[in-house]
């Protein structure tokens, strides 16, 4: 140590703790001299001790202005070993940079201004230091004080030009330092971290591309910060290493894919933009390599089609349709299995259009992997048929033909239909509201009597007699109003004169039978008019119902509309179509007189002509008033029936299709009446209870005995008359 201070003059000694910075700046360059004239003596041992003595007695010392003079001491020292300053930085660069995170401000900006001294003169051999270096700036860059920050960027600077020119640069080792901070919200550390990687990644020797996995995630995290300027300068920072990965012929895109993924669903929008955006790209540059990625990837973008912002819409859409387009097969790693379990997730979406798109991907993947997706369909079923209730009747149509595509094999057509009557009776605000979308689409996309004749087999057997009476009628309503059904119309037409109008005639009737204005409107379609006056007939009071006139009052309606054009224009020929009238008269004797729909009948028959116009251009008298009942003399001509109804005609039996109307409807009839007995004996038992009870209260308060069995109790006078007891229709009651 005598050694050190015979080298240091007294004067330095006490000058570089002064408080005044002129004279430490004096006394330093004094010692630069010194060290100078040791290096020309080649006198390494005393240089060496002497900067031990700057760190002793100086830079650990407790004392501010002492640590300050060491600092300017060691600069001045480097300064003065010049070219020969590398072998000793161990010893110079450490002290300094732990005076970095002094509690004194004015040590830490000393500290700066030393290492910058110190960089300048070694420059490359500073590399050894440079993950130390690192850590410090990168805390100084977000130090308190002002004067700090300024002294720390320009140090930060000279820093960074040494870097870019060094040879001996390790990125390898930087990275874990880079990723490590990547987090961090301080916007300081983020101006420097960014600075820094733009400033990498812009030397040419220096593949930033590689390791970019490790911090994008860090990058994309600053695209939401508060402050414009970080925003600006990572969104560069981004744009740069996009354009890059367009440029590579190798890039990692995997990795990335799982980071952007996860930023497509960020809260701020402008996150989202920047991920979808990459995604885009990502798609069309990477291909099959993104092949695994590709149900994630689908997660990220079904979602951002229903984004409230245009810009990502738009570009959603865009990926969408390209990653839909990518032809890859199982073979080659694509899980249609996780594809389509993303696809029944957004299926669960508030948004409509992600739901469309989740049922597109899902139509997509059934035509280009069915063998696949009916290996899934169990995971899937359920939610199709929930989304049949869906509130968009797009999305209803997409379920329909995701359907419709399922059901193109047989054991899965009738699982379908049995699903969907099942649907139906469960939740029975679905088929008013869907149910006539549901089966006029299905007739579309499957066939038209395919569809119905399934129907129809379902409930023919149905226990729920008001549900198969419900679906029924719905049922009959379509097929008489849609325009898709008008080919099975035509061919129900011909049922008494072709063999297929005959076999579906005869499928349908069998659950048509569940309600009576069903029936006498398949067989106005089927120009049966005699069986249809003799369905009229065989209706009973029960049948005369509020919901039989309901259904009454619309069928009359749809007389006057273009589907029946047909049966008005029979009505020119009255003596050939007799039981077309009478079944019309029919319908007109069950309606009530002050009714629109009686009044609308009314004045359609009293359009039908007194004279029948023949084929040959001749014209007869037809009735010249003479009442209706001389009509039903005149035997029917041309595709009309026999007026036995238990002859057969084209193979149908209308006999024993009568009786089988007949027993369905007296199932209903021994239903409703039940209903009725159960509601009525329910009433009578607690009015009886309660009636029981006022007269033995009576009876406690006169002591009087109980009347006898034969006396005629209140609730007997109170109970309604018993049927046998009811007088018949055109009877007196005595």
């Amino acid at each position: 140590m005598s050694d050190a201070l015979s080298a240091i003059p007294a004067a330095v000694h006490r000058n570089l703790s002064d408080k005044l910075y002129e004279k430490r700046k004096n006394a330093a360059l004094d010692l630069e001299n010194a060290v100078k004239a040791l290096i020309t003596s080649g006198d390494h041992d005393k240089i060496s001790k002497v900067i031990n003595l700057l760190i002793k007695d100086f830079a650990k010392s407790p004392q501010a202005n002492h640590r300050k003079g060491g600092l300017i001491g060691l600069a001045a020292v480097t300064v003065g070993l010049s070219s020969e300053a590398a072998q000793y930085l161990e010893q110079i660069v450490p002290p300094v940079i732990r005076a970095f995170f002094d509690q004194d401000s004015r040590v830490r900006y000393y500290a700066c201004e030393a290492l910058y001294n110190i960089a300048k003169v070694v420059r490359g051999e500073f590399i050894f230091f440079f993950n130390d270096i690192f850590d410090a700036l990168c805390k100084l860059s977000a130090d308190s004080d002002a004067n700090v920050q300024s002294a720390a960027h320009l140090l930060d600077r000279l820093v960074k030009d040494i870097v870019t020119e060094s040879d001996q640069f390790s990125i390898e080792e930087f990275i874990p330092l880079l990723k490590e901070r990547m987090n961090v919200l301080n916007p300081y550390v983020r101006q420097f971290l960014v600075g820094w990687i733009t400033v990498l990644d812009s030397v040419p020797d220096i593949d930033m591309l590689g390791f970019l996995p490790d911090f994008l995630d860090g990058l994309f995290n600053m695209l939401s910060d508060s402050s414009h300027e970080i925003r600006q300068q990572a969104d560069s920072a981004l744009s740069e290493f996009l354009q890059e990965i367009k440029n590579s012929p190798s890039v990692d895109y995997g990795r990335m894919a799982e980071i952007l993924v996860q930023r497509a669903s960020s809260p701020d929008e402008f996150t989202r933009l920047t991920a979808i955006t990459w995604i885009n790209e990502f798609v069309k540059l990477g291909g099959d390599q993104l092949v695994r990625y590709y149900a994630d990837i689908l997660g990220a973008i079904l979602p951002c089609i229903s984004d409230k912002e245009e810009k990502i819409r738009v570009v959603a859409r865009e990926t969408n349709e390209e990653l839909r387009s990518i032809h890859v097969e199982p073979s080659d790693g694509f899980d249609v299995g996780a594809i389509l379990s993303v696809a029944r997730r957004q299926l669960s979406s508030d948004h409509e259009a992600t739901r469309i798109e989740a049922l597109n991907w899902i139509s997509t993947l059934l035509n280009k992997h069915r063998t696949e997706v009916l290996c899934f369909l169990n995971d899937i079923f359920d939610t199709l048929l929930k989304a049949l209730s869906d509130s968009s009747d797009d999305v209803v149509l997409l379920v329909l033909e995701v359907h419709a595509g399922v059901a193109k094999d047989p054991q899965y057509f009738r699982q379908l239909i049995v699903f969907l009557v099942h649907n139906f009776r469960a939740d029975n605000s679905l088929l008013e509201r869907r149910g006539a979308i549901i089966v006029r689409r299905l007739c579309v996309l499957l066939d038209a009597e395919r569809v119905y004749r399934e129907l129809s087999t379902i409930l023919e057997g149905e226990d729920n007699l008001d549900f198969a009476s419900t679906m029924v009628q719905a049922l009959n309503l379509i097929l008489l109003t849609s325009p898709e059904l008008a080919k099975l119309r035509n061919l129900l037409k011909g049922s008494l004169v072709s063999r297929e109008g005959k076999e579906l005639f005869v499928a349908l009737y069998a659950s048509w039978c569940h309600s009576p204005m069903a029936i006498i409107s398949l067989c106005l379609l089927a120009q049966a008019y005699q069986h249809a006056s003799v369905v009229i007939q065989s209706l009973v009071e029960e049948d005369i119902n509020v919901k039989f006139l309901v259904q009454l009052d619309k069928l009359i309606r749809l007389l006057e509309t273009p589907i029946f054009t047909y049966l008005r224009l029979q009505l020119l020929e009255p003596g050939r179509y007799t039981w077309l009238l009478k079944t019309l008269y029919g319908l007109l004797m069950l309606l009530p007189q002050q009714s629109a729909a009686f009044k609308i009948l009314r004045t359609r028959l009293k359009t039908v002509p007194t004279y029948s116009f023949s084929g040959g251009g001749q014209i007869s008298r037809a009735s010249s008033g003479v009442p209706f009942s001389q009509y039903i003399h005149h035997r029917e001509d041309g595709g009309a029936e026999d007026n036995n109804i238990n002859n057969s005609h084209q193979g149908i039996n209308f006999a024993a299709r009568l009786q089988q109307f007949e027993n369905v409807q007296n199932q209903h009839r021994g239903q409703t009446r039940n209903k009725v007995n159960y509601s009525y004996n329910t009433s009578s038992s607690s009015a009886s209870k309660e009636v029981r009870r006022s007269e033995e209260q009576q009876q406690q308060q006169h002591h009087k005995p109980p009347p006898s069995s034969t006396s005629l109790s209140v609730a007997d006078n109170n109970r309604p008359p018993s049927i046998s007891s009811r007088k018949a229709p055109g009877q007196l009651q005595l």
